[in-house]
């Protein structure tokens, strides 16, 4: 399972950026752009070797860096091992992997967790603190406004008040209660030789639980989500591979294992509406 489950699987976040339409987090108040938008956009990103020359462009190619090389442009907000492209994979390119295509045409947003309106910037915080078990990028921060240019750069395809229906992970259900010890199995068997038989990464992929993975208030930390994931995108480059139950088992096991809490989660969804799967 190359470059995860992270959680922002993950989680890092970056999951956190791009929760799916049927996912709770995502609900908006009646009468929103996105409940009476008319334009059902296409998918069709840029490609990352047309980012423009000139200080524009230098900026879009720093946001592309610290997606794809969090560790090391990053490093001090950051306290995993994880980089954004562990969840959103190939850079934010991927549709069935919380891709940024048309993310920024969506925010402004009201995020019931939070309960308020929240800009992309501040989203992109969440994923650092949540997914990357880090700290907010100040907001005047040359490398947050780097992150943000990328994402916008990456939409520049999508008209504002599109549908964006490849937002988040495809989602799917079980048809039984996961099991975390088949899970464990099936772990064992598709993800241990990526994820090493411990779950804490090896150079072929992240760390899926311990100290150095997302936290409990990450995207990931739910069952859902994590199966989703799984299911579209691994092992890596083997996706849709696995069934849809194994997808649940195995998330049920990874996210039954320890992993960095989070101090602020008593604080999401103040107003009720908090997700069933939710670990907390």
């Amino acid at each position: 399972m190359k470059q995860f489950v992270c959680v922002g699987l993950l989680v890092v976040g970056l999951w956190w950026l791009l929760p799916s339409p049927a996912s709770s987090q995502n609900d908006q108040p009646a009468g929103s752009p996105r409940d009476n938008a008319a334009i059902d956009a296409v998918f069709t990103p840029p490609s990352p070797e047309t980012i423009p020359a000139g200080l524009a462009g230098e900026r879009i190619r720093l946001g592309y860096e610290i997606v794809v090389h969090t560790q090391q442009y990053a490093k001090r907000y950051v306290g995993n091992k994880l980089n954004c492209t562990n969840c959103h994979l190939d850079a934010g390119l991927n549709p069935n992997a919380a891709s940024f295509v048309g993310l920024s045409v969506l925010y402004p947003e009201y995020r019931p967790r939070a309960d308020r309106t929240m800009s992309l910037a501040e989203r992109i915080n969440e994923c650092f603190e949540r997914s990357m078990n880090g700290k907010a990028l100040p907001p005047d921060s040359s490398k947050l406004q780097a992150v943000v240019a990328y994402i916008e750069w990456l939409s520049q395809n999508v008209p504002r008040g599109s549908q964006v229906a490849w937002r988040g992970i495809p989602r799917i259900n079980p048809s039984r209660q996961p099991d975390p010890a088949q899970g464990k199995a099936v772990f064992a068997k598709k993800c241990s030789f990526c994820h090493g038989t411990d779950g804490q990464g090896t150079m072929a992929a992240p760390p899926v639980w311990g100290p150095n993975s997302y936290t409990i208030a990450a995207g990931m930390a739910r069952v859902s989500v994590a199966a989703s994931f799984i299911k579209a995108n691994m092992p890596r480059g083997w996706g849709w591979s696995v069934s849809d139950d194994e997808a649940f088992d195995v998330a049920a096991y990874i996210d039954s294992q320890p992993r960095p809490d989070f101090p602020g989660k008593a604080h999401d969804w103040p107003k009720g509406g908090k997700p069933p799967d939710a670990p907390y």
